[in-house]
């Protein structure tokens, strides 16, 4: 069902279109916004996700027009989860209980997410710059945000959450606060420039300090019985069961966790995407023992889900030959950036990552808890963490 709606916002002169399933969206509508081809926000990933996820997520898209003319869309996703979910220690106890009491207070909290709850990005919304301003955009997607929030009724979501922005577009994202959304930081992204003398991974290996080659060799030494393979979508249909027993020994280790992929994901993920997705697994003796996935959009290889058994892990340094392996990717695919995401910060710098600051915004829907938001995320801070530098000259 398509359910539209004509902006009644008297300054904000875009109309928007809600639709609650992607078949439901006009294609060239979508695909003339999206022209950088953003795979995160590309029908075929967004198809992916509703069909294999809907059972526990809601989705809504928006498009965004200036009369007749197409200007910009965003998806959203509506989860909910359990306060007792999230790992509240690291706050003094008052303030942990203010948290579950006042914001999350009910047996399950909704959060209607502006972004994408599997990756981690701009890649909520799009627009085109040429023909809309980012304040009108900001305008009309904090509107039609609210609208989706009013739609559920009885069960509407505490939370609107906008994810998550990188700094050259924290100029544009801060114009969120004045529809009283809150800023706060969560753990950086770990990010790998790598190299144009960079042509093979012994290149990368020479650029090397001597103290932190020797760390690579001893790990392909420890992990030189490892078999890798890329797989097809058979082979991650054939692996499904050890796929997911992977998946979940990493989710588990979550600071949160809300909700999760599955290796039917990967599989539909693997058939709609081709070459852009790769799933490659890791073998000990005919046994999957780990797993990495990984997205080729641009010039920019994303790392993305893992699994790993950790019972092999520190034997056969089967992570560090993980991120070893992302770096022998995004050379030969003449990538100019790997994105390695967040946490292991340190273990992600010795490989030659550095941090990236990101920001979120949220918004609680009753005006008192949002007042209550603003100094509570202010005590929220991203994990400390020691960063290495592994390069010979520093500019590295």
């Amino acid at each position: 069902m398509v359910h539209k709606l004509n902006n009644k916002y008297k300054n904000i002169p875009l109309r928007y279109v809600f639709y609650n399933h992607i078949n439901d969206i006009p294609n060239i509508n979508w695909d003339l916004v999206n022209p950088k081809k953003n795979i995160f926000l590309s029908l075929s990933y967004l198809k992916t996700l509703e069909r294999t996820l809907s059972e526990t997520i809601s989705f809504r898209y928006i498009l965004f027009y200036d009369k007749n003319t197409p200007v910009g869309f965003a998806t959203t996703q509506l989860i909910k989860f359990n306060p007792e979910q999230l790992k509240l220690q690291g706050f003094p106890c008052r303030i942990s209980d203010t948290i579950k009491n006042t914001l999350l207070k009910n047996t399950e909290v909704g959060v209607l997410i502006c972004g994408n709850l599997f990756s981690c990005g701009e890649h909520g919304f799009v627009y085109n710059s040429n023909l809309v301003s980012s304040r009108m955009i900001y305008d009309s997607l904090s509107n039609a945000l609210k609208e989706i929030r009013k739609s559920k009724n009885s069960n509407k979501p505490s939370f609107i959450l906008l994810k998550e922005f990188w700094p050259t577009s924290f100029s544009q994202s801060d114009y969120s606060k004045k529809h009283d959304f809150r800023e706060f930081k969560i753990d950086v992204n770990m990010v790998l420039k790598i190299h144009s003398d960079w042509h093979t991974f012994e290149d990368y290996l020479t650029s090397l300090k001597t103290k932190f080659r020797t760390r690579a060799k001893n790990v392909f030494k420890k992990s030189e019985n490892i078999i890798i393979k890329d797989f097809t979508s058979e082979d991650i249909s054939t692996y499904k069961n050890e796929i997911n027993i992977l998946y979940l020994s990493v989710i588990e280790k979550a600071d949160f966790k809300i909700e999760k992929l599955n290796a039917s994901t990967f599989k539909s993920l693997k058939k709609e995407l081709k070459d852009s997705f790769i799933f490659t697994g890791y073998f000990l003796e005919q046994k999957l023992v780990g797993f990495t996935t990984s997205f080729i959009q641009d010039n920019t290889i994303e790392a993305n889900h893992i699994g790993i058994d950790y019972n092999y892990n520190t034997k056969y340094a089967i992570y560090q030959k993980m991120l070893y392996n992302y770096v022998t990717l995004a050379i030969s695919k003449n990538a100019e950036e790997l994105r390695l995401g967040r946490t292991a910060e340190t273990i992600k710098s010795s490989v030659g990552a550095k941090p990236v600051d990101m920001k979120l915004y949220v918004r609680h829907g009753n005006s008192i808890s949002n007042t209550l938001l603003k100094p509570l995320i202010e005590l929220i801070s991203p994990n400390e963490y020691e960063i290495r530098n592994p390069f010979k000259l520093q500019s590295k």
